[in-house]
């Protein structure tokens, strides 16, 4: 007997976040420079016994459990896990429930702006498919997701999450008008990851409260034809581009300047992707050594990713945590999407009577 386990990477957004966000991306095209990083969402399957499905999140010290054919209990507490259950049920086993227990965890905390969610709903689909014998390839896998996320459950946001975790590494993404998202994975040398990585660091100062606010306020001036946060999403965009050749090239002080401009430009798609806790976190690392930073994901909060002089990296790290509160930590870059393993089932010792 063995146990089923699967992981997806969480990501960093470099350049283009917001253009993966309908209706600007289906309407001009979405561009995404992205990378996945050293910490995941985890999902643990097994059948189970009966008719039973138990679902358990230590992270959140949340667990649950109801019959396979009266999932609503679980729905308050359990969203996302239900709704992944319900979309693989229908897609893979001809809508016949079964029996499953399923327990996850994150390394980061929703609103994070880390991708955490949508790397959860890839690890739960990944890993939950595999428990039927059925193995979706990083495109079916990363749009079933989405559509878990997006349509199913008709929460905001974008696509970029979704095929980081499934792809990993670093990836140039590009969405077509008919809807179809297709992955550029960039081939980027041993020494400039290695430069990033001591380049790079993360400070979290608490999780963002209005990223669903943020997303709708930026969706509404698309629609609304706002002329100033337009041409702020369409510099996005192109600046995205300019990011990924200077990487592959390995400008990385080219790179720091582009994803400052990426910053700037972010700040105008919505009125509160920054505010004055973020602005001055910013101030100090960049008074004690940043370069360069900017909030990765929905904006209001999460993770400001700083890319700084290296042999400053614990002055930065000092004076924010000294002056602003909050944590500071590296982070390495991963090549893998998501994956599942088996290991051996432990066996129970019994005493000889």
């Amino acid at each position: 007997m063995t146990v089923l386990r699967g992981r997806a990477p969480l990501r960093l957004g470099l350049g283009g976040g917001g253009t993966d966000v309908d209706p600007y991306s289906t309407e001009f095209g979405g561009r995404i420079l992205n990378a996945t990083i050293d910490r995941y969402a985890y999902a643990f399957a097994d059948r189970g016994p009966g008719d039973v499905i138990a679902f358990r999140s230590p992270d959140r010290d949340r667990a649950g459990e109801a019959d396979v054919g009266d999932l609503t209990s679980l729905e308050e507490h359990f969203p996302l896990h239900v709704a992944v259950y319900r979309r693989v049920i229908a897609e893979f086993n001809g809508g016949a429930p079964f029996p499953l227990q399923l327990a996850t965890q994150v390394d980061a905390p929703p609103g994070s702006g880390l991708g955490s969610s949508s790397a959860l709903v890839v690890a739960m689909l990944i890993t939950t498919c595999e428990l039927l014998g059925v193995s979706p390839g990083p495109y079916e896998l990363a749009r079933l997701a989405w559509e878990i996320e997006r349509v199913d459950l008709g929460m905001a946001g974008g696509w970029q999450d979704h095929y980081a975790a499934a792809f990993g590494g670093f990836n140039f993404m590009e969405a077509r008008s008919t809807g179809e998202v297709v992955v550029n994975p960039l081939r980027i040398s041993r020494q400039v990851i290695a430069e990033l990585e001591v380049s790079l660091l993360l400070y979290f100062g608490g999780v963002s409260r209005l990223s669903s606010e943020v997303i709708a306020e930026q969706q509404r001036n698309v629609i609304e034809r706002d002329s100033d946060a337009l041409d702020a999403t369409h510099s996005i965009r192109a600046e995205a581009l300019e990011m990924k050749d200077l990487l592959v090239v390995g400008d990385i002080p080219g790179f720091a300047e582009s994803l400052l401009r990426g910053w700037e430009a972010k700040k105008r798609l919505a009125s509160r992707i920054s505010n004055p806790t973020i602005e001055r976190a910013y101030h100090v690392a960049e008074s004690h050594g940043m370069v360069a930073g900017k909030v990765s994901g929905a904006g209001g909060g999460g993770f400001l990713m700083m890319i700084v002089d290296p042999q400053r990296r614990i002055e930065v790290k000092r004076s924010l945590e000294q002056e602003c509160g909050g944590s500071v930590t590296p982070c390495l870059f991963t090549k893998s999407g998501a994956a599942t393993w088996r290991i051996p089932a432990r066996r129970t010792q019994h005493s000889a009577s």
